[in-house]
């Protein structure tokens, strides 16, 4: 169905169906209220791609979302996309978790993005290079990509780590533990880092630590062989759903949190507000975020040729029931 064909049968130019679906443009209305019940009689759409290309914008944006591990991950992607949806902007989400993502990558670098967004996992850098190259701007929340033409936006992790290893010093915990995510994010790294500072100035040392998968499951696991084998009286972990792995262990093994054992998580996702969790955390501020990427998106597509910019968020503690 084209829109010749919707004129053919309205009896009118190709031009006044194009007017007709077209907001701002002049057309009499009796003519317009005609056409628009004869192309929906025949099943007729306007092709909003091609219009929108006319006006230099395809509306369409890539993001790029890892393997969603996280819930904090599902919570960022769920309001960044409804604020894109309401640009009028209509997201296109690439999965990073198995061996398709970089042909999923190239395939959708084949239309004319408005933007690619990166949240979740790594990318590899020839394919950063590819994006600048055609002129698909970039903008990476979560770890900061150094990179000509790509924005950034990214917590203060080590400052968050920091707040939440004095607020157990200060409650006198002396043996501490922490539970890490995934080698290659920065994030862990970043807020291990800020929890050994906070350490080494108080006199003490890290008794032991685990790693993780930013999960439940894996907190839980983690959390239980660190119990096992240490004595602890605070455990930070590097996210909220390895927090409550490690919150449902302690519990599991009659550990009394918080009188015997502090447990702190990081993000402050919906699920650690729970009564049955209330768990202390540090807050990695969803709607901030989701706020500074649209701004940078705005500010990029406005004047392409900018320099560079990244954003830092500021995270807080959140005093709950687990410390």
């Amino acid at each position: 169905m084209t829109a010749q064909t919707v004129a053919d049968a309205a009896g009118v130019s190709r031009s006044s169906v194009s007017r007709a679906f077209t907001p701002g443009t002049y057309l009499d209305a009796d003519k317009r209220k005609r056409i628009r019940e004869v192309a929906a009689r025949m099943g007729y759409q306007p092709n909003a791609l091609a219009a929108g290309l006319k006006g230099g914008r395809s509306h369409l944006v890539a993001v790029f979302v890892g393997n969603m591990r996280s819930a904090y991950d599902t919570e960022f992607v769920t309001a960044l996309v409804g604020e894109l949806n309401a640009l009028n902007k209509w997201p296109i989400l690439i999965d990073g978790g198995d061996q398709s993502t970089e042909r999923a990558i190239h395939q959708v670098l084949r239309y004319p993005l408005d933007a690619l967004i990166l949240r979740g996992g790594s990318m590899q850098s020839e394919l950063v290079t590819q994006c600048s190259k055609i002129g698909v701007p970039m903008i990476s929340s979560g770890r900061i990509v150094e990179a000509r033409g790509v924005d950034n936006v990214c917590c203060r992790n080590a400052e968050g780590a920091r707040i939440a290893a004095r607020v157990l010093v200060d409650a006198g915990r002396t043996r501490f533990g922490f539970v890490a995510g995934p080698e290659k994010l920065s994030s862990s790294s970043g807020r291990r880092s800020g929890l050994v500072e906070v350490l080494d100035q108080a006199g003490l040392t890290l008794i032991a630590e685990a790693k993780g998968e930013f999960t439940v499951e894996a907190g839980f696991n983690a959390a239980k062989k660190l119990l096992r084998e240490n004595t602890l009286d605070a455990l930070v972990c590097a996210n909220d759903a390895s927090a409550i792995g490690a919150l449902t262990a302690a519990r599991e093994m009659g550990i009394a949190v918080p009188e015997s054992l502090s447990v702190v998580g990081f993000d402050d996702i919906e699920m650690a507000r729970w009564p049955t969790f209330d768990l202390s955390t540090v807050c990695n501020p969803v709607d901030e975020a989701v706020e500074r990427v649209i701004w940078l998106l705005d500010q990029r597509l406005t004047n392409p040729n900018k320099a560079s910019e990244t954003i830092l968020i500021d995270p807080y503690f959140v005093p709950r029931g687990t410390h």
